[in-house]
């Protein structure tokens, strides 16, 4: 398997750009008249500069797959996600809403309203519910990198392998894999920074 995926690009320069730099000697108010005047005139150029770059500079996307990757594909993705889900925890600038179902009690909400301003959005920049919020995801967070550790490891059930197979423990240890799974599933989406 070989990939490699460039930064995402950005080649979209604004007309206000442009016009910060042509009015260099003051700071310009963008609802000025004749500011908002060149502004529709300098956007189709902006535009054309934009399709030009993207045509000519788009983003690399390579993914090489060869048959022997497909082979044990769950533990080929477990060590490409593990990584992945690891830098995204030490990076998060946020968190994504957790479903009070989907964590321990103790990090469940105590009122409706505070369920209410998540799921809403309705923040109102509550230090409590914020903390709260964020105790989840990182929560959630732990339980998806543990899961993938367990996956990315050849041997992960072999503690269950002593002197005789001790079948409850093995069976929790395949719950919580699962359950890791589902929320792997379930916020899948709220896999960004």
């Amino acid at each position: 398997m070989k990939v490699y995926l460039s930064k995402y690009r950005n080649h979209w320069l604004s007309p206000y750009t442009i016009l910060e730099k042509i009015f260099f000697w003051r700071k310009i108010d963008y609802d000025e008249p004749i500011i908002d005047k060149l502004s529709v005139l300098i956007e189709p150029f902006s535009l054309a500069l934009l399709k030009f770059l993207d045509f000519f500079h788009p983003r690399i996307t390579y993914i090489k797959i060869d048959k022997w990757d497909t082979w044990s594909m769950d533990s080929t993705l477990a060590e490409i996600i593990l990584p992945m889900l690891k830098q995204l925890k030490e990076t998060n600038h946020g968190y994504q809403i957790v479903d009070m179902e989907d964590v321990p009690v103790e990090l469940r909400s105590t009122t409706h309203e505070e369920y209410d301003s998540q799921l809403y959005f309705n923040w109102y920049h509550d230090e409590q519910i914020e903390n709260l919020g964020s105790a989840r995801w990182d929560w959630v967070m732990d339980e998806m990198i543990w899961t993938f550790e367990q996956l990315a490891d050849e041997n992960n059930d072999s503690q269950f392998y002593s002197d005789s197979f001790k079948l409850e423990e093995y069976r929790k240890h395949q719950e919580r894999i699962g359950e890791g799974l589902r929320l792997f599933g379930k916020y899948y989406r709220g896999l960004w920074d």
